[in-house]
């Protein structure tokens, strides 16, 4: 979905490679830096990070990318 670090130019290194797509049965699959334990205690009210998840970012240039592939629903 979007473009591509590469064409976006976030990626620090080859490996460094944020990345959004659409899984084939729908769901949104994210790639990013895990920042769990540096935000973890900072999350808004009523916000929780469960046992098997990570909050990971991704340059918000790559998510507004994606925007025109986001169907509206």
């Amino acid at each position: 979905m979007g473009k591509t670090a590469a064409e976006l130019e976030t990626s620090r290194l080859n490996d460094d490679c944020p990345e959004i797509w659409e899984l084939d049965n729908g769901d949104v699959a994210i790639v990013g830096r895990d920042v769990t334990e540096r935000f973890g205690d900072r999350l808004p009210a009523g916000l929780t990070i469960g046992a098997d998840e990570r909050m990971v970012v991704i340059p918000g240039v790559m998510l507004r990318s994606a925007k025109p592939d986001i169907a509206d629903v």
